[in-house]
């Protein structure tokens, strides 16, 4: 019988925020800013579920407890990085790092891309297990990458030397076996940064 190909997802929640708080000094932070009626980071988890990605990760740093109350009630676990501050290769890193033997690849999401949905990411887990032979995958708008990536295992160990403030989309680079997966929806390149832009799409 052949095993299972087990997904999992790592949300990176552990940001300061800086932009976000910049023009909005009363907020916590932004992951935990509300789009129709719910934090932007619950939006990205319960994605994650309804996608049956599993396990479901969130790595915290700033503003930890705030983004735990968040998730309530939602079946997730939490790793917190405390050098969050050093970059966000560091919160990759954590995540990875605290997945469990037997799970054959992971989505990495960023807790600031509400629109990301579960049909979205069904779209793309799809696509990870029809090209099996791939490395990576990455959604394509316009011929531009966005997010989330979904990387296979073998590039885990590749995680761990990441530095500084870049993402997932790092291990990309140079590689020859990276599926892109082109997509008409402006989700995979839609973050939240500032108030204005959360307002202006807030429905």
């Amino acid at each position: 019988m052949t095993e299972p190909r087990r997904i999992a997802a790592v949300i990176l929640a552990a940001g300061q925020s800086s932009r976000y708080r910049a023009a909005d000094p009363s907020a916590v932070s932004k992951v935990v800013a509300t789009l129709g009626g719910k934090p932007l980071v619950r939006h990205v988890v319960e994605a994650a579920l309804a996608a049956g990605l599993d396990p479901v990760v969130v790595v915290t740093g700033f503003a930890r407890e705030a983004t735990e109350a968040a998730l309530e009630g939602l079946g997730v676990g939490f790793v917190h990085n405390p050098s969050f501050a050093s970059g966000l290769s560091s919160s990759l890193k954590a995540g990875v790092a605290s997945l469990p033997d037997g799970v054959t690849g992971a989505a990495i999401l960023l807790a600031d891309m509400p629109r990301v949905s579960g049909d979205l990411l069904r779209t793309l887990v799809a696509a990870f297990h029809d090209n099996p032979r791939a490395s990576a995958l990455a959604p394509n708008l316009n011929g531009q990458r966005g997010n989330p990536v979904f990387i296979r295992s073998a590039l885990f160990d590749d995680v761990a030397l990441l530095e500084g403030d870049v993402g997932a989309r790092a291990l990309l680079r140079g590689r020859n076996d990276v599926i892109d997966v082109a997509m008409d929806d402006d989700a995979v390149a839609f973050d939240v940064d500032t108030p204005d832009a959360l307002s202006a799409r807030d429905v």
